[in-house]
């Protein structure tokens, strides 16, 4: 799975000098970091919507596209502030064998 989010930041890596005119990731660099930003609330809300409807009907296809969305959004503003999906695959991994609520306490001091 992660070979994929890997493969992605590299292709929107490359598309973030490209073109403009030429390719979506480009034009919203081009934009700047508030209209990346921008797109990713979109998407959340979006995906909020979908995940509500899917548990009134049962169907689950939008959530899956709304959050492939949010996510692609995402690593296009990690990718403006020179991050990439390892970085936060790498928070991911140190977080195993740790509570949710021992890793939210860490937060807070």
């Amino acid at each position: 799975m992660s070979d994929v989010l890997e493969q992605l930041g590299r292709v929107l890596e490359a598309r973030k000098h490209a073109d403009a005119d030429k390719s979506y990731v480009a034009s919203l660099h081009a934009k700047g970091l508030n209209k990346i930003l921008e797109k990713v609330g979109e998407e959340c809300t979006e995906t909020i919507i979908a995940a509500k409807d899917a548990e009134q009907s049962g169907e689950t296809r939008d959530v899956v596209y709304e959050t492939a969305d949010l996510w692609f959004h995402t690593l296009v503003m990690l990718s403006r502030l020179g991050l990439e999906p390892k970085d936060v695959l790498d928070e991911l991994a140190s977080r195993f064998n740790l509570s949710g609520l021992e890793e939210k306490a860490s937060r807070d001091q």
